[in-house]
């Protein structure tokens, strides 16, 4: 699982188009559904710390966990803007260790599918369930095989935002379920004046097409309950042709 490097510095710039507030407030009203309205949540491979800067707005005691030091640079300079108390751990998500069990974790942005070995994310999952509190909720997203082989297939996808620019070319593999994402970027370096001069950077990163039944498999196996599987565009039930899906289970096996 590649972590994100060079990437990270104009991350925030180009995600600038994912709606973290909406997608944000959904998860929120999820929780309150379940009698969630405070204690301590981790958000599960927390990147930027976008989302949890937001449901530490909420008033939750936030943990962002992540496997880029590069990213939780970034998480930690709006920490520091915000002032919010919030504890991020470098550490895998395959591996990740707490001081504690918490309410809720959250995990969203597809950071599950970079566990491209199925046997990872059972993994993944069974840390999930022994880390929460009893009867505590698990909401994360996931693209679908429908995105990756039809959606976003062998395609190309270019952008250039003035201090940075990148070539983003995808290939997908039938057999594996293996999307691959090639990263060109450009990034302008600073305090060249006139003559502007642009840093090139590469990165290749790889995720894998999971279906509902798979994922709901996997859930069953590390112990933990499916309560629901949502279109994350739509908020209607998930279909077949669901891009990125929400699904929401429940800790089992600990007493009260």
């Amino acid at each position: 699982m590649e972590a994100y490097t060079s990437f990270a510095e104009v991350y925030d710039t180009f995600m600038d188009n994912v709606p973290y507030e909406e997608w944000g407030g959904y998860i929120h009203r999820i929780l309150c559904e379940n009698d969630i309205n405070d204690g301590i949540l981790l958000d599960l491979g927390c990147g930027t710390g976008t989302m949890t800067e937001l449901f530490a707005g909420f008033g939750y005691d936030m943990i962002g966990v992540d496997n880029s030091a590069d990213m939780l640079e970034i998480a930690m300079e709006k920490k520091e803007a915000s002032g919010h108390d919030i504890l991020y751990l470098l550490q895998d998500m395959r591996a990740f260790e707490l001081y504690g069990t918490v309410r809720a974790v959250l995990s969203v942005c597809d950071s599950v599918n970079y566990m491209t070995d199925p046997a990872d994310l059972l993994e993944v999952f069974r840390l999930v369930n022994n880390y929460l509190d009893p009867g505590g909720i698990f909401i994360f997203d996931f693209n679908t095989v429908h995105k990756y082989r039809d959606v976003m297939g062998d395609c190309t996808i270019a952008e250039d935002r003035g201090e940075c620019s990148f070539i983003w070319d995808n290939y997908y593999y039938e057999d594996e379920r293996i999307n691959e994402y090639d990263l060109t970027l450009f990034i302008r370096e600073p305090g060249h004046g006139p003559e502007e001069l642009y840093r090139k950077y590469r990165e290749t990163h790889y995720q894998r097409g999971y279906t509902l039944e798979e994922i709901k498999g996997l859930l069953k196996e590390a112990g933990l309950i499916f309560l629901d599987a949502r279109d994350m565009d739509t908020e209607g039930a998930a279909a077949d042709d669901s891009e990125r899906i929400c699904l929401t289970a429940r800790e089992s096996g600990k007493q009260v």
